[in-house]
């Protein structure tokens, strides 16, 4: 296995309702992150159990790229 460069931002909740699975602008901006990492990273979005608090992982060989891709998801996300 194969260690990877991994960055986690914890995004708070926004007031209204997040929907992660629909067509909306989090959806979208998790696929063009998905088809920017080609293959040489994945993303992660999940709610925190004990917070409220949406996860924002991004693991690839560049840390660079990661960060910037993790930055722009949770900006996403902060104005959903």
């Amino acid at each position: 296995m194969k260690r990877l460069p991994q960055i986690m931002i914890n995004v708070p909740l926004p007031e209204s309702r997040l929907d992660l699975v629909g067509d909306n602008p989090v959806s979208s901006m998790c696929r063009e992150v998905e088809q920017a990492l080609e293959g040489r990273g994945r993303l992660l979005l999940r709610a925190s159990g004990t917070e409220p608090v949406i996860r924002v992982m991004v693991e690839g060989d560049d840390a660079a790229e990661i960060q910037q891709l993790a930055e722009q998801v949770a900006g996403v996300i902060r104005c959903a």
